[in-house]
């Protein structure tokens, strides 16, 4: 094997390697007596594909066009996949903002508008509208305990 082509397969395992651990960023959680705010978005089973695109290819990256404020809003969210479908069919997907920052804008549509203006905003918002099944939306509101 040529010293190059080693060497090209060395620097790619290292890559690979560190690559998680640069990515990962540093979660703060709430402490006791702050608020978490948990919302569970129902998603049609046949949408699923377009939600996750929604989520992880349009709104998340958009957040980059945000302000520093409003990045922290993203930066203390965390975003939960279903490993199974709800009995009705559905696949429950959560938000978990932890801890809330008092005062910040968390509406999807108004984030949208923010990040990508008002066309492309409503383009974007129709399509998470139009995977989840919004009477069936939950959110919960919590405490941090001491424990």
């Amino acid at each position: 094997m040529s010293y190059f082509l080693r060497l090209s397969l060395i620097c790619c395992l290292i890559a690979l390697i560190s690559a998680p651990a640069l990515s990962q960023s540093t979660h703060t959680v709430a402490k006791p007596n702050e608020t978490v705010w948990v919302i569970a978005y129902p998603v049609k089973a046949n949408k699923r594909a377009q939600y996750e695109r929604f989520i992880h290819e349009i709104f998340w990256p958009g957040a980059k066009n945000l302000s520093a404020a409003e990045q922290k809003i993203f930066k203390q969210t965390r975003v939960m996949h279903p490993t199974k479908p709800e009995p009705d069919g559905s696949y429950a997907y959560l938000f978990i903002m932890d801890p809330v920052i008092k005062g910040a804008d968390y509406g999807i549509e108004s984030l949208l508008k923010k990040e990508y203006g008002e066309p492309k905003a409503k383009e974007y918002f129709k399509l998470f509208k139009d995977a989840i099944i919004e009477k069936n939306y939950k959110d919960y509101r919590l405490i941090q305990s001491k424990d």
